[in-house]
């Protein structure tokens, strides 16, 4: 652990009491101080692992996994002196059974179907093959967040030798794991199952194929080659062989000595099936989370091939990446959905969290989302604007350029400049960027009722005599106070009224931040318009 994070952790230590804390990464974390006993493995540290498998684009589940990871490994480094590395291991050797479907070149990648990922071209033309990009679009997006961890490859690990020993206890076992993986498939692919997958010498295609005969002693098995029907004698070690996925789970624990993992809630059976087989081979299983699933906005599962839920570039265009882990962090194990219209609220959860550390108590601290986005050390909330709030300024103005949106901020916030409050600069460029694509696109404006005539009229007189230093929550209050002397059933629908009729939107800000940011005289003008259309 390099000494500048020592430091850091010591120091974090000092300042808060993290021995009673209740969020999830601390749960997790006692859960590996349990299991290791409180002290150090032999092998020197304590090993968590995040398992991604390259046949698709990453997507932000993938990163969801290993941002979770990291917050578990950063809670235990809190609770424990023991050394910890986190391992992101890609099972790059699996065979490409299907083409993904948003990809170029699918045809030619049609050519390649059954080859090791990293032995099929890419068909991004960027790099060695189509494995190796997509581990580089995991590890650039890893490493923009400033994540420490330790990349390793399937393909790398089987051809050096580092599971040979494994691969070795696998055949040995051989009966055993049958009897185990056997009952859990389907009656015709049970016929044909082996834990082992020889890569075709002749085609360079990861087979699955039925064993014709194993030698343990010789560390070879033999299959029948299922185009020439020859018999073909190859050893298990050395990349000649990689073995089926839950096999090659349980393998990969007991070659690495894995103390942690998480993984889907799909996953549950998968990992009490990888458990056995891991105590078969004569490893001890790691612990375990397991998480729910990440649903695209009709309720289905998000699927790399699919490509059906947000890209991380996609939330990146819209949102900081503060707020991308601050989505991560809430309810793991709570099934949510990931599409765009999660985004402005995850934003606005992250500022109030960030803003509501400064006023809390060390023992609650700990446990608030900002504490293991930011490593225990969150900035300074700064003056802020909720993103909500924006969004809707960029509507009613118009905005194309940030220039415009900083025009009404400063006459807002004189004191601020988008050097000195990067956050919000950040948040200025995300806002226009999603009014254009997602906002203005559904803006739906109505004309307003007779009794909404009425109370609009008495707003646009009531903030006549307002002064322009008046605060948000007056300039609320008096939105508020319009709304209960014209009698609406409730408060709710006068605010949605507003929404709708000014804004173009069912829900909206919090009227007095956006008259504050907006301007009094600006949104006399707003209303008068409204009141004056005759047709939407």
């Amino acid at each position: 652990m390099p000494k500048n994070l020592i430091t850091r952790i010591q120091s974090i230590m000092a300042k808060y009491d993290v021995s009673n804390a209740k969020s999830w990464p601390f749960e997790e974390a006692r859960k590996i101080l349990a299991r290791i006993q409180k002290k150090t493995p032999e092998k020197g540290y304590v090993l968590l692992e995040t398992g991604y498998g390259p046949s698709g684009l990453p997507h932000i589940g993938t990163f969801g996994e290993v941002a979770r990871t990291i917050m578990v490994q950063y809670a235990f480094s809190l609770l424990s002196n023991v050394p910890t590395r986190l391992f992101a291991f890609s099972d790059d050797m699996d065979g490409l059974r299907k083409v993904p479907d948003n990809v170029p070149n699918k045809e030619m990648l049609s050519k390649h179907l059954g080859k090791p990922l990293t032995a099929i071209p890419d068909p991004y033309e960027k790099y060695e093959s189509f494995g190796h990009h997509n581990n580089a679009m995991l590890c650039n997006f890893l490493k923009f967040f400033g994540f420490s961890y330790e990349f390793q490859s399937a393909t790398e690990h089987y051809k050096k030798g580092t599971f040979d020993n494994m691969l070795l206890k696998v055949l040995q076992n051989y009966d055993e794991i049958m009897k185990v993986m056997l009952p859990s498939l389907r009656e015709e692919r049970s016929a044909t199952y082996s834990p082992f997958l020889p890569i075709c010498p002749r085609t360079g295609n990861v087979l699955q194929v039925p064993m014709h005969e194993i030698y343990p002693e010789n560390g070879t098995i033999v299959y029948k080659d299922p185009q020439n029907e020859k018999l073909v004698e190859t050893p298990v070690t050395g990349g000649h062989c990689k073995l089926q996925w839950k096999v090659d789970w349980s393998g990969r624990w007991y070659a690495f000595d894995v103390d942690y993992e998480m993984s889907g809630k799909d996953l549950i059976d998968s990992i009490k099936l990888s458990n056995q087989i891991c105590k078969i081979i004569g490893g001890t299983p790691p612990e375990t989370l397991s998480y729910e699933l990440f649903l695209d906005q009709e309720g289905r599962k998000i699927s790399k091939s699919k490509g059906n839920g947000l890209t991380i570039d996609e939330w990146l265009k819209y949102a900081p990446s503060e707020s991308l882990a601050y989505y991560m962090f809430q309810a793991p194990c709570k099934a949510k959905r990931l599409y765009f219209d999660v985004i402005p609220r995850a934003v606005d959860e992250y500022i109030g969290a960030l803003a509501q550390f400064e006023k809390q108590e060390p023992v609650q601290k700990v446990d608030n989302p900002v504490f293991h986005i930011h490593k225990g050390n969150p900035p300074l909330p700064p003056n802020i604007i909720p993103f909500n709030v924006l969004l809707n300024l960029a509507s009613v103005c118009g905005a194309e350029t940030a220039d415009i949106m900083w025009g009404f901020v400063n006459k807002y916030l004189p004191e601020i400049t988008p050097e000195s409050t990067f956050l919000l600069d950040r948040l200025i460029h995300h806002a226009i960027a999603y009014y254009h694509d997602f906002v203005k696109p559904n803006l739906c404006y109505r004309l307003p009722s007779g009794r909404e005539k009425t109370a609009l009229m008495d707003l646009f007189d009531s903030l006549e005599a307002v002064k322009n230093d008046i605060s948000a929550d007056d300039l609320q209050g008096i939105v508020f106070e319009v709304g209960k002397r014209h009698d609406f059933e409730n408060l709710r629908q006068w605010f949605q009224s507003l929404y709708e009729i000014l804004l173009g939107n069912a829900d909206g800000p919090r009227m007095g931040s956006f008259i504050a940011l907006y301007g009094i005289e600006n949104t006399r003008n707003l209303i008068s318009e409204k009141l004056l259309d005759k047709e939407v």
